[in-house]
């Protein structure tokens, strides 16, 4: 499609106008990384969806100097399937990248150029850096990392935490707290789903398990003063899996990155490694990986100024970290996750939970 600023080869599905050439000039020059040349022309160069996303990866040509300047970028939109149901999410990941992301150290995450959300659609848009020439995934879902990528994943997820570590803005101008009736709310609405949960899953839901879950309701007020506290609180990523990082393809000198912040909010950190391992992981791999993990976690971020958070007070963490986990299947199954995801996070989870003697925490 021919236009006075340039072409955009267009395909299915329609692309925003923040991709056309005028305007992706102005995003880059804003980013720094484009001086006097110009945008010429975007093509697109693949496309995929994810379950709540579109990825797009647009190829640019420029007229003029433009040395420096990206080759490519990532455009991430909704998933039309879950653009109402999920908007929320959308609206925090455009949050995140353009409010939070330029206040972290460099090299966590990709850079953003661009990023809106619509409330009248509900609908948004993410420009971002294009890692795919110097990044890759660690491995094809659903096969564990190794040894290696798990300490780097680790690394940097603990780079992060500490980068929010008890951060003075939290709650004020870097997400919310959650109140103990807003707590009480959250968990009154599982109640229900789990209610509706139980009953689908019939004989295969075992009795043990159905008393671990009503435990847990029971004793959510006391389990969430953890929360409460407000003391070794962070930003967590809330969908902390080990195919939500990027690890520097071989021969590359870079650092791993982090993406999809569709689910952060101030929790506690923990929250994120119960994800990756416990709910994630079978048990002779969580078994092998999780205390080397866990000493280098702490090792980070006391080495990235976190002090006065003991080695002990992260093991308590993590147990109760993993059993609030529990929730997480209910939740899943709640919002119509396929049960490939759901039941298997379901069996391993509870794995977990037996391993580490989880339901002593239930009084």
């Amino acid at each position: 499609m021919a236009r006075d600023r340039g072409i955009v080869a267009m395909t299915s599905p329609q692309l925003p106008a923040v991709v056309e050439p005028a305007q992706l000039t102005a995003a880059l020059r804003r980013g720094g990384v484009l001086d006097a040349g110009a945008v010429r022309e975007v093509k697109v160069l693949h496309q995929r969806d994810t379950l709540v996303s579109q990825i797009v990866r647009l190829g640019l040509r420029y007229v003029g100097e433009s040395a420096g300047a990206p080759q490519s970028l990532i455009l991430k939109t909704p998933n039309s399937a879950f653009a109402e149901s999920l908007a929320n999410g959308g609206r925090r990941e455009v949050d995140f990248y353009t409010q939070l992301a330029p206040k972290m150290p460099p090299g966590l995450v990709p850079r953003c150029f661009d990023g809106h959300f619509d409330e009248d659609g509900p609908t948004w848009l993410l420009l971002l850096e294009d890692l795919t020439d110097s990044h890759e995934i660690a491995t094809k879902w659903p096969l564990p990392p190794s040894r290696e990528q798990a300490m780097a994943i680790v690394t940097t997820l603990a780079r992060w935490h500490a980068a929010w570590w008890d951060h003075p803005g939290l709650g004020d101008t870097v997400g919310t707290w959650a109140s103990a009736e807003d707590r009480a709310q959250h968990m009154e609405t599982f109640a229900g789903h789990y209610d509706r949960f139980a009953d689908l899953l019939g004989d295969r839901l075992g009795e043990e398990r159905r008393t671990l879950y009503r435990r847990l309701i029971e004793h959510s007020a006391r389990l969430s003063q953890r929360y409460h506290s407000r003391r070794h609180i962070s930003i967590a990523h809330g969908d902390a899996h080990i195919w939500n990082f990027m690890l520097p393809r071989p021969g590359v000198a870079d650092t791993v990155r982090i993406f999809d912040f569709d689910q952060w909010r101030i929790n506690v950190p923990t929250s994120d490694l119960a994800y990756m391992m416990a709910m994630q992981w079978y048990p002779d791999r969580r078994q092998a990986l999780e205390r080397p993990l866990l000493n280098r976690y702490h090792e980070t971020l006391v080495a990235n100024g976190v002090s006065g958070y003991t080695r002990g007070a992260l093991d308590q963490d993590y147990r109760l970290s993993v059993l609030w986990q529990i929730t997480r299947p209910v939740w899943q199954w709640s919002i119509n996750i396929p049960p490939l995801i759901w039941w298997n996070n379901l069996e391993r989870v509870m794995m977990a939970v037996e391993d580490l003697g989880c339901e002593e925490l239930l009084g």
